[in-house]
């Protein structure tokens, strides 16, 4: 079972790993935060200060078409927000 998913890539968690030292990754729903921590740290070689969860809903919709009602919705993930301590990085694109 792989719990880190793919790593986030926003303006939001890049702007946050240049300034706080916080990298997001999508992770396995049922992984927990020990988990989450021991995975990344044996992926990146880096030391995790603090671990952060969240899970998210999944996003419904309501089309109106030709044909009728479609609705649909998006998969629920979890995402995890990791500190790194200071002085460390983590590089996405040379470990993925």
């Amino acid at each position: 079972m792989s719990i880190i998913i793919r790593p986030i890539v926003t303006e939001k968690v890049t702007k946050e790993s240049e300034v706080l030292n916080r990298f997001g990754f999508v992770v396995d729903k049922k992984a927990n935060k020990v988990q989450i921590k021991k995975a990344i740290e044996a992926a990146y070689g880096v030391t995790i200060v603090s671990v952060n969860t969240m899970n998210v809903r999944p996003d419904r919709t309501t089309k109106y078409t030709k044909s009728g009602l479609i609705s649909g919705k998006t998969n629920a993930i979890k995402k995890a927000i990791v500190q790194v301590q200071q002085g460390e990085t983590i590089d996405f694109y040379n470990n993925i």
